[in-house]
């Protein structure tokens, strides 16, 4: 795990420091060492403190953080001995001692026990097809000196991130916005479209846009090859994108069993390392199926530390379900209790870690953990980011699965579900109605429809006109054209804006403190398997959310776990905490950059906060995005003309 940057072509007005400064903004990422590569004319250098002109035809950075191959072997970049492949890599390659063996039956010698060197050779010699034979997370550049390009890669569910910014004759990219802001040329303007999709459903990291019009990032699944001649992104390919592919009928207890294999082996790999490797613990069925599954693969030799997230609201506590799952995991357990007043002095350096704004507090209480985790000094923590998205987790899963009876015609059967999803989850019906009616609207449905179903897309502290004007528009997220809408709801997520923040969030967090977060749920060969599924393996007959996988971890995982039908999901007590430091949001949305940003209407976002304020309203989730967006406008000088 390591965090990367460089140069293609010539960026007009870099200096001789420009690298250093790059390389700097990044420290965080990888602490352990660093090393620079430099080619110009034909020839290439690479070492720690050589000098980076300007006037360079490539320039790779690189910051360590050593977890495979500890030894000088595995510094970076790293090249072949014949000198024509350069590569900077952030990740890890799981299946790499595989992939080693194979290539070493094709005559391939290696110098070092990396997976930084397996992939290098791997599309050396398998060219744009090694993609599809990874499993891991990365974001990767290859310099190829005899074709005179360099390839851009980024792994299928984007675990790790890869920005670029362009100017004429030159690309820069980084794994984070820090070291491309600085660059001459590189603007603050404020992207309208994405701003819109933020305000209204608090999500920005999909596709290859960013929030800010100047920087866009390399979508998941995606590569792309650069020509040193004229370095511009010229159509990404997708390698790999979700889909459904239906297989032939599987029973029940037989798809359990498969899924059951799959995540076990996928655990197994995520194991791989030469530090020893941790777990986030949740108390929810996710983590705790992680922490299960990595007791039954070592067994008792390993020493299993757990990190948890101890909310301080009884209703939203899962420290019962956290120490029943240590205790029978024998872990050992750290637990961290933030409050609302160190949320508040920590702002702005959340703002700052994290890039972009993000959907509510409960980031902060991730942030915690990992602070907590990197204090402790392990490098490597395995998290349950993607189950949800892949496994139909959220309450609105449900609404979706309905959504597919009635769209079939079956009446009874929805109802059915309906009555008794109510009984045995206590979801109010109508709820679960209303999201089905969201799914089932046409993209173009009426704004009283929208409402009608709980979903106004324009609320009142938005300014409209000011999103008109600048061709932005807001529309539902739920939009449906298959039969099965809970499988292409789940497609779309793992896809798109749900589970791309969530990423966003783990790396960023997790990086702030020089750990690698891991996340064993995303494999393609699970996503596969899980989109093949027929939706009731995914929604029980009961309602009962990742139905398929609670049968997979029985004889794993204790079955009061496995049997929750409660989702707390990772959360803080949000409205108690603004409340406690309400002067601090008054100071904050009266503050002038609040009332600069044209995109809110900062009377009506100032009298819904005192309606909030004064308990005539209930809290809303536009509370956050105000904090965020005005002390992210703040910090970053963002442009919104």
């Amino acid at each position: 795990m390591c965090g990367i940057a460089g140069i293609v072509g010539r960026w007009t007005g870099a200096t001789s420091n420009t690298a250093t400064a790059m390389l700097a903004a990044i420290r965080h990422r990888g602490p352990d060492d660093h090393g620079l590569l430099v080619y110009r004319e034909g020839t290439a250098w690479t070492g720690r403190d050589i000098a980076a002109p300007p006037d360079a035809d490539v320039i790779l950075l690189h910051r360590r953080l050593s977890i495979i191959d500890l030894s000088e072997t595995g510094w970076q970049p790293l090249s072949t001995p014949d000198g024509r492949w350069h590569i900077v890599f952030n990740g890890e390659i799981y299946n790499y001692r595989e992939l080693r063996v194979e290539l070493e039956r094709e005559g391939v010698a290696f110098t070092s026990q990396s997976d930084t060197e397996v992939l290098l050779h791997a599309f050396a010699r398998w060219g744009h097809e090694a993609w599809n034979r990874l499993t891991g997370m990365w974001a990767c550049a290859i310099l190829d000196t005899t074709r005179r390009r360099v390839t851009l890669s980024r792994d299928p569910f984007g675990i790790k991130p890869l920005y670029y910014a362009t100017t004429p004759g030159a690309l820069a990219f980084a794994s984070e916005l820090k070291p491309l802001l600085p660059l001459p040329g590189v603007g603050r303007r404020v992207d309208p479209q994405r701003l819109a999709t933020y305000l209204r459903f608090g999500v920005t990291d999909y596709g290859d846009a960013t929030l800010l019009a100047d920087v866009r990032q390399l979508a998941a699944g995606h590569v792309v090859d650069l020509d040193l001649a004229a370095p511009t992104i010229v159509a990404p390919r997708a390698y790999w994108q979700p889909s459904r592919r239906p297989r032939s009928p599987l029973a029940f207890p037989d798809a359990a069993r498969e899924f059951r294999d799959l995540f076990v082996d996928s655990v197994r790999l995520h194991l791989r390392a030469d530090v020893p490797v941790a777990c986030c613990l949740s108390g929810g069925i996710d983590s705790s199926a992680i922490v299960m599954a990595m007791r039954e693969v070592c067994g008792s030799a390993l020493d299993l530390r757990t990190f948890s997230h101890i909310a301080d609201s009884a209703a939203l506590s899962e420290e019962r379900w956290i120490d029943l799952v240590g205790g029978a995991a024998h872990a050992r357990m750290t637990k961290v209790r933030p409050t609302a007043q160190e949320m508040a002095a920590d702002l702005d350096r959340l703002v700052a870690v994290q890039d972009e704004p993000f959907i509510s507090s409960s980031i902060y209480a991730q942030y915690r953990v990992m602070r907590e985790i990197g204090h402790a000094g392990v490098k490597v923590v395995l998290d349950g980011q993607g189950a949800d998205e892949m496994l139909g987790g959220y309450e609105f899963y449900l609404g979706a699965r309905v959504a597919s009876l009635l769209r079939a015609g079956r009446l009874g059967a929805a109802a059915m579900l309906l009555r008794r999803s109510s009984a045995t989850r206590r979801i109010p019906a109508f709820r679960t109605l209303q999201v089905a009616m969201d799914y089932l609207l046409p993209p173009g449905a009426s704004a009283l429809a929208r409402r009608a179903v709980g979903r106004e897309l324009v609320p009142a502290w938005v300014n409209g006109t000011w999103l008109d004007a600048h061709g932005a528009r807001i529309d539902s997220l739920r939009t449906a054209g298959a039969a099965d809408i809970l499988l292409e709801s789940l497609q779309k997520t793992l896809g798109g804006p749900g589970l791309a923040n969530l990423l966003r969030y783990e790396d960023r967090n997790s990086m702030a403190w020089s750990v690698e977060s891991r996340v064993p749920f995303l494999t393609t060969r699970l996503a596969d398997f899980a989109l093949s599924l027929p939706e009731p393996y995914i929604i029980g007959p009961d309602g009962t959310t990742k139905h398929v996988f609670r049968e997979a971890m029985r004889g794993i995982v204790p079955d009061a776990v496995l049997d929750r039908q409660d989702k707390i999901g990772f959360a803080t007590a949000e409205p108690d905490w603004i409340a406690t430091v309400a002067p601090w949001v008054d100071a904050l949305l009266a503050d002038d950059t609040a009332r600069a940003i044209p995109a809110l209407d900062h009377g009506a976002m100032q009298r819904e906060w005192q309606a909030i304020r004064n308990g005539t309203r209930a809290y809303g989730g536009g509370v956050w995005r105000w904090i965020n967006l005005v002390a992210w406008t703040r910090q970053h000088s963002v442009r919104y003309e």
